[in-house]
């Protein structure tokens, strides 16, 4: 499976079974599965979502939103407890209102799942953590 980095965004093959594994870019050599959100961009938000074969989770934000501040730690919650089977990654949508117009997001927060390019959920509104688990565990 190809993954892309989350400090360097190269990408990476391994193999299904090395995920447990704790694997390291070949690039940079950073852990590749760190269990923290990345700030997605206009410029790396394709090597994440698009060529990257692992799915990605993200959370569509904005700082003067207060529900999206609450939901930030339920989402790093989840970021670590789900590092293995997803890659999390925030979209501030007043830096990147680009993508937020991609997606279509009208509210915030607002979370895509996106494996290969193709969205396979979505959701808006912020989630407790049972319900985000309860979400990620459905759509895996």
């Amino acid at each position: 499976m190809l993954i892309s980095c989350p400090q360097c965004a190269g990408l990476n093959r391994v193999s299904d079974q090395r995920l447990s594994d704790n694997p390291q870019c070949g690039h940079c050599q950073s852990p590749l599965l760190s269990g923290v959100p990345i700030t997605l961009t206009a410029q790396n938000f394709s090597r994440h979502a698009n060529q990257s074969e692992f799915p990605i989770v993200i959370d569509f934000w904005a700082d003067w939103c207060g529900p999206c501040q609450s939901f930030a730690a339920t989402f790093s919650a989840a970021a670590s407890r789900f590092s293995q089977q997803y890659r999390f990654g925030k979209v501030d949508t007043q830096a990147q209102p680009q993508l937020a117009a991609q997606f279509g997001i009208r509210s915030i927060p607002s979370l895509i799942i996106i494996k290969q390019g193709t969205i396979i959920a979505q959701q808006a509104g912020a989630l407790s953590g049972a319900d985000l688990q309860q979400w990620l565990m459905a759509n895996s």
